[in-house]
Order: C-alpha cells, then structure tokens, then sequence
C-alpha cells in the first residue's frame, strides 16, 4: 500500500483554506492574486485556480465583502474585506482549532 501524503495534506488544506484566507483578511483588505500568492507561500494552496470559486462562495455566504479598485497598472482589483459574521467565523474555527490541534497531535505522539 502506497502512503500518499501529497493527499491527505490537499485534504487538510481544502479543510482550512477558507479560514486561512479569512485569517489573512481580518488583517487587512486583499486582492485576489495577493491572496493566491500569500497562501502559495505558506504551502496552502497550489494555485490561484482553486482560490477564486473559494472567494466567491465566501462573498454569497456573507463572510467578505469586495470592493473594486483601480490599480496602477490600469486594471482595476477586487479587493476582499472581512464582514461582522466573517470574523465570528474565524473566532469560533479558531476555538475549534485550539481544542483539536492539542488532541491529533497528543494522538499521533500516543502512535510514535
């Protein structure tokens, strides 16, 4: 049997992505391709391919809101904001983080 970690960590990430981007957010207004590019950084995502039906079933959902505006370039950009109930959803992923994170890892330490 082949032990495949590229997917469960796609697994994980598809997981999180959403709060990670509504983490990112709460800390300041972003553009879409600045997202794509702060979370490829972070190993989070693989592209910006799978970023923006994410973004915009956030914006349906309520959880950030957009704004257009001009660039220096001349195109403009969507720039994303978190909303009132965008960040009630960070704080309460945030809380269920901080009690699971402790107990996979005290899991996986108990199977070493």
């Amino acid at each position: 049997m082949v032990i495949d970690a590229e997917r469960i960590a796609t697994n994980i990430r598809k997981g999180v992505l959403e709060y990670c981007v509504l983490a990112l957010v709460s800390r300041g207004d972003r553009y879409g391709l600045q997202l794509a590019d702060e979370l490829v950084a972070r190993g989070l995502t693989a592209s910006e391919g799978s970023l923006y039906p994410l973004l915009a079933r956030m914006r349906e959902a309520g959880s950030v809101d957009t704004r257009w505006e001009s660039a220096d370039s001349g195109r403009p950009r969507r720039y994303y904001a978190i909303t009132d109930h965008g960040r009630a959803q960070l704080r309460t992923f945030a809380d269920v983080w901080s009690a699971l994170a402790p107990q996979v890892g005290a899991l996986l330490e108990e199977e070493s």
